[in-house]
């Protein structure tokens, strides 16, 4: 029999031990998590993608006639019938400047609004962090405005229209309407999951969005003592704003537009927040 041998202390196996600590602060919203399924959040966004335009005779070329089909039916109603004015520019340049900030805003709301509700499958079988799927939704409509922006720079060249160097405000215009389409979307994505009324009331608010901001018509027609309300509404700046740059003209007001932008702001972080909160429950809701 062979001599026994002591294992020394520091050679013993040690147990891993995994400590489960609350997250406090912006730890809580999970954004280390959210670096870490990047990959997912590629896929999702992919995925979105081609599941508008799936199963459809024209495909992807939708994307190009979505925007002109879209800017003829303004033109000829409020262009040509109504007669809308557009402060001495072209009606169809004008209302196509203003559809691309807004179709992006409109469809990215909708999309992150109902994803929780159509990804319940999903959900409930595998953990990922929830917020993944409204941030997919609303980068996806990316694609979407990438291409309305190509069919502008067309009709820009076809009214001998100069691109301008404001245009260099474009990506910070359209940050400014990612966080704030993400930001309806998460307090949306939130209330749909106890309130499935909310899917319902989501096409009036976003129709009644669109008459209260400057999508059919121009800034100059809102009496100057309502401006100043009239600029709460963060949408208006960024209309205004993508105007000015593509166009010409007059800019959004830099005070009022500031704290529309400020209201996004807020309006993101709580959203976020709200919807982490949220997330722990949500497979038992749904």
């Amino acid at each position: 029999m062979s001599p026994s041998t002591t294992i020394p202390e520091t050679d013993k196996l040690h147990t891993p031990r995994l400590i489960i600590e609350s997250s406090h602060g912006w730890s809580n919203l999970g954004l280390r998590d959210l670096w870490e399924y990047r990959e997912l959040l590629v896929f999702l966004v992919w995925r979105e993608v081609q599941g508008v335009y799936r199963q459809t005779a024209l495909g992807i070329s939708w994307i190009f006639l979505r925007p002109v089909l879209n800017m003829l039916v303004l033109s000829i109603v409020f262009g040509r019938i109504i007669q809308v004015p557009s402060d001495g520019i072209p009606y169809p340049i004008f209302s196509l400047a203003a559809l691309l900030p807004w179709s992006y805003f409109s469809n990215a709301v909708t999309r992150a609004s109902r994803s929780l509700v159509d990804n319940m499958h999903v959900i409930s079988k595998v953990y990922f962090p929830r917020m993944v799927i409204p941030i997919a939704g609303t980068i996806s409509g990316l694609v979407d405005f990438g291409a309305a922006l190509l069919v502008l720079f067309v009709a820009m060249l076809i009214y001998r229209m100069p691109l301008r160097l404001e245009i260099l405000w474009l990506p910070l215009l359209l940050l400014i309407t990612v966080a704030f389409a993400l930001a309806v979307g998460l307090w949306l994505a939130t209330l749909s999951v106890k309130y499935r009324d909310v899917s319902f009331a989501i096409t009036f608010l976003l129709q009644a969005l669109m008459y209260a901001s400057p999508v059919i018509y121009p800034v100059s027609m809102i009496p100057e003592p309502l401006q100043v309300f009239y600029y709460l509404n963060p949408m208006t700046g960024v209309i205004q704003g993508f105007r000015w740059a593509l166009l010409g003209g007059e800019g959004p007001p830099l005070l009022l537009f500031s704290l529309s932008v400020l209201m996004v702001i807020i309006g993101l972080v709580s959203g976020a927040f709200i919807f982490r909160r949220t997330e722990r429950t949500v497979v038992d809701i749904l």
